[in-house]
């Protein structure tokens, strides 16, 4: 099944997702054990990735017809401190079509 802009767009957006993450852990870190408060900005920016996140995701899984449990997969790897990057690297194997992801069947 060919790639769409959907997917491509879902696979932009994953690694600076799971970047902000991180990045929002440390701050929440740091904001307990120093002066430094990022919380905030690093929250609003995290909080925006993921809702782009989201958005993507569920316009690939429509466009895509991705079985429910590919979808549930991208969507859990979302929220896990690393799995942007999982999800990232699983997204450019499809666009590179190294894999191929089974729609669901009806």
């Amino acid at each position: 099944m060919k790639s769409s802009s959907a997917v491509h767009r879902l696979r932009l957006v994953s690694g600076p997702e799971g970047l902000s993450f991180i990045l929002l852990l440390v701050c929440s870190v740091l904001k307990r054990t120093t002066s430094f408060d990022a919380v905030p900005v690093m929250g609003m920016v995290h909080g925006v990735l993921f809702i782009l996140y989201v958005v993507f995701l569920a316009l690939a899984w429509q466009q895509q017809r991705w079985e429910p449990k590919r979808g549930i997969l991208l969507f859990v790897l979302s929220v896990l401190p690393t799995g942007g990057f999982f999800a990232e690297r699983m997204l450019a194997k499809e666009e590179r079509g190294e894999i191929v992801a089974q729609p669901a069947t009806a």
